[in-house]
């Protein structure tokens, strides 16, 4: 799925000129402030078709003889409910992830509870980290990994541009 706003008109109309800097002829492909070109939305639409016959492939691969209705049914973009998921051979069952490894593995299966990670800055307003997230303020012991982890952290969105 794809979809954008076309917003070139607007800009025009309440005066703001748009400056667009760009390294590679592409860049700008489906950018909402330039008009849309057909060639950008042909190239889009061959990117999804293949995306999606991978999908398709890996799904089928995976599921097997458990698909229980036809492609245009199972890969049309539609989603499901739990029962109608299983019904149609999309998932096995419905439940949450331990009750699932339990019935599968047995009750001695561990599952391991994953927390929010703390932050550096929440450690020294007061606030306790989680059991086991390996931040010890009354000594420096953890302070090197959950400075390192929050400047790793801080990398990841920054890449976003938050």
């Amino acid at each position: 799925m794809g979809g954008s706003f076309g917003f070139q008109e607007l800009i025009r109309k309440i005066g703001i000129e748009r400056r667009l800097y760009t390294a590679g002829e592409h860049k700008a492909m489906l950018d909402p402030f330039l008009p849309e070109n057909p060639e950008d939305v042909a190239r889009l639409k061959a990117l999804q078709r293949e995306i999606h016959a991978l999908f398709i492939a890996l799904v089928k691969q995976s599921r097997g003889t458990r698909l229980k209705a036809a492609d245009d049914v199972l890969f049309s973009g539609e989603y499901w409910a739990g029962d109608t998921s299983v019904a149609l051979g999309l998932a096995d069952g419905i439940g949450d992830l331990r009750s699932t490894l339990r019935a599968r593995y047995g009750e001695k299966v561990q599952t391991p509870l994953i927390a929010a990670p703390t932050g550096l800055l929440s450690g020294l307003l007061g606030r306790k980290p989680a059991a086991g997230t390996g931040l010890a303020l009354d000594g420096a012991s953890g302070l090197p990994d959950e400075l390192i982890s929050a400047l790793e952290t801080r990398a990841i969105w920054a890449r976003l541009g938050f």
